[in-house]
């Protein structure tokens, strides 16, 4: 799996150019499966999933252009044959998997059997925002627990070997700036980074590189 982890969506061309090199083709050639669970954990979560669908939220993910567009809603999977979603997973060239509570999002991620369908979709393009790029980290940090797992924690899916502190230096997130993302930091286990709305992460066999139009900060252990 080739991953754009993103704070806040294809917000600008050095992205979309990251987005359409990992793709291996145009957006306009290319199928996606959105996966709005995170937000349902969040106050309007109802109305923010259908923004992001719509293209109406402030992330840009559904409407960059895609050849075609559904809707793979986590929440539902466990009580459907495996044979009604697993194959459309497959076929799509990209996972656009929307921001919200990363622990809800893990937690049905890992109740659904996504998360077990991962690490076979090697050429697959998933391209996370916020939470939906946070999930794939070993761990969010304590800040960011807002919807408590039955196990407790701040533990989610692993697969980098860092946590991301998006929406760095935000004008509506009085919360998350460069100092509180320090503070963030020091209370990990991983190398974190501290990205804002401007850049993003790509991970493809390992290699790890920034995007950006922004600022942004590494925290190495």
């Amino acid at each position: 799996m080739k991953l754009l982890l993103t704070s806040a969506g294809i917000k600008n061309p050095s992205i979309e150019n990251a987005l359409v090199g990992l793709l291996g083709k145009p957006v306009s050639e290319a199928s996606a499966l959105c996966i709005p669970t995170a937000l349902h954990a969040l106050p309007g979560g109802t109305a923010g999933a259908w923004r992001v669908i719509s293209g109406n939220a402030s992330t840009p993910l559904c409407e960059v252009g895609w050849k075609s567009l559904g809707v793979l809603e986590l929440t539902a999977l466990p009580s459907l044959d495996r044979d009604l979603w697993v194959p459309q997973v497959r076929e799509a060239d990209a996972l656009l998997v929307a921001g919200g509570d990363p622990l809800y999002l893990h937690h049905w991620m890992r109740e659904s059997g996504l998360a077990d369908l991962l690490p076979s979709l090697e050429e697959t393009v998933y391209v996370g925002v916020s939470a939906g790029s946070m999930v794939m980290a070993p761990q969010i940090g304590e800040d960011f627990v807002g919807w408590k797992p039955p196990a407790g924690g701040d533990r989610t899916l692993g697969v980098v070997d860092f946590a991301m502190f998006p929406h760095l230096d935000h004008p509506a997130l009085p919360e998350n700036t460069l100092a509180d993302a320090v503070t963030w930091a020091e209370g990990l286990s991983v190398p974190a980074y501290a990205v804002d709305d401007d850049t993003a992460i790509t991970v493809v066999d390992g290699t790890v590189d920034v995007v950006s139009e922004g600022h942004w900060k590494l925290f190495p252990r």
